[in-house]
């Protein structure tokens, strides 16, 4: 089955599929109590908490749907993950963390609850209910998930999921704990702290790490399933530990409390996680593109695809690169004709049809007619990495000055 072939008739004959939608209901109606709290409290706070997150969604959505390129994941599928974070995973998380954490304090201390008792009970019940929007994605729908990649996507927009949901409690609490009304000043120093600072590390690339697992678990059937379980056993312990290291009292004294000590903090205890799991997933949409491109290769007509496209078409950067190469040469409507032509490019690789072909070739037409008639990656790699360090160090010092002023969140 092809994504295209994904239709809601199809998935109402899933049994699976209505549990889902029965755990959605009511993860929904426990988050839709928490926000009427929220905003009868503090209706302002709340308001602004919600438009802030929401937009940062946005961004994290496009990147996280934009991974599989070659065969993009069906929107449905996309808006089930990121319900399951949001509604399932976040409801389950609240009340079981709690639970899990006076656990430790019964079996341990109190002093031991109260230095670690957020990073063993809150990843511990987050990761695996996270991970269980993963395994109803596969229940729901086995034919999506035919790559590793594809389980990346769908954990990770389970993460996402939970990030916004999270980060909006957290942003209404820290309003409720600065016990100044309904002021919305905490409100961005959350939104700064964990939407910027901490959200490039966060439940996102967590839930991917684990939805890694649970593809490789589906589609890797060349191997035993004792060597599958495995792997993804690791893949789940692995964001388990990113987040507890992340929760973890550790490097925190002797730095201070100043912005820039909060700064050196988020690094030391974000960036070893965040360089193994953009490691994992480049790894896992290298193989899908090589595999894809192979096939494109195959058909031998320059006028599906040349030399050069076969290269641009392998790397998300180098096919963002050709469509601004395209826009500098031959203006915004060369751009647009060039990630058409690479979306039909896409389409024909993984499902190859006498209609793909006839759109590939409708598009090489239009970039013709505008005079731009390949799709190729433009010069000049090492400036645009350039620009995006600058902009990088550029935006964590606004953060900084932003932090230092609100009083280091």
């Amino acid at each position: 089955m092809t994504v295209s072939a994904v239709r809601t008739p199809a998935l109402i004959r899933v049994p699976a599929f209505w549990v889902m939608l029965a755990v959605l209901a009511v993860g929904g109606l426990r988050m839709a109590q928490l926000a009427g709290q929220f905003f009868t409290s503090y209706p302002k706070a709340t308001a602004t908490s919600v438009v802030l997150f929401a937009l940062l969604a946005v961004p994290f959505w496009l990147v996280v749907a934009e991974l599989d390129f070659f065969e993009p994941e069906p929107a449905k599928l996309l808006v089930l993950a990121f319900a399951w974070g949001g509604l399932v995973a976040t409801t389950v998380s609240i009340p079981g963390g709690v639970a899990l954490e006076n656990l430790v304090a019964k079996l341990g201390s109190p002093q031991l609850a109260a230095g670690w008792g957020a990073a063993l009970a809150a990843p511990t019940v987050e990761e695996i209910a996270k991970t269980l929007g993963v395994v109803a994605i596969v229940l729901v729908a086995r034919s999506q998930v035919n790559s590793v990649l594809d389980g990346v996507v769908y954990g990770a927009m389970v993460g996402l999921g939970f990030q916004i949901a999270e980060d909006i409690v957290f942003a209404v609490g820290a309003v409720a704990l600065a016990g100044q009304g309904d002021q919305v000043q905490p409100v961005i120093a959350t939104f700064l702290l964990r939407g910027f600072l901490s959200g490039i590390w966060s439940h996102t690339l967590f839930g991917a790490l684990a939805g890694a697992g649970i593809g490789y678990l589906v589609v890797s059937r060349e191997r035993g399933r004792p060597h599958r379980v495995g792997v993804a056993v690791l893949a789940v312990l692995g964001a388990w530990g990113s987040h507890v290291l992340w929760n973890a009292p550790l490097v925190v004294d002797g730095l201070g409390n100043g912005a820039l000590a909060l700064l050196l903090v988020l690094l030391v205890k974000g960036l070893p996680p965040l360089v193994l799991i953009l490691l994992l997933v480049r790894r896992v949409h290298d193989s899908e593109a090589n595999y894809y491109v192979g096939r494109l290769a195959r058909l031998d007509d320059p006028e599906l695809i040349t030399e050069g496209e076969l290269a641009t078409l392998r790397s998300g950067a180098r096919r963002a690169s050709a469509r601004r190469l395209a826009a500098a040469g031959a203006g915004r409507a060369a751009k647009t004709a060039v990630r058409r032509l690479q979306r039909a490019q896409a389409r024909l690789a993984a499902s190859p049809s006498p209609q793909a072909e006839a759109a590939v070739r409708e598009q090489r037409a239009e970039l013709r007619r505008l005079g731009h008639p390949e799709a190729v990656a433009g010069p000049g790699p090492r400036r645009h990495r350039a620009w995006t360090i600058a902009a990088t160090v550029v935006g964590i010092a606004v953060l900084w000055v932003a932090l230092s002023a609100l009083g280091g969140a």
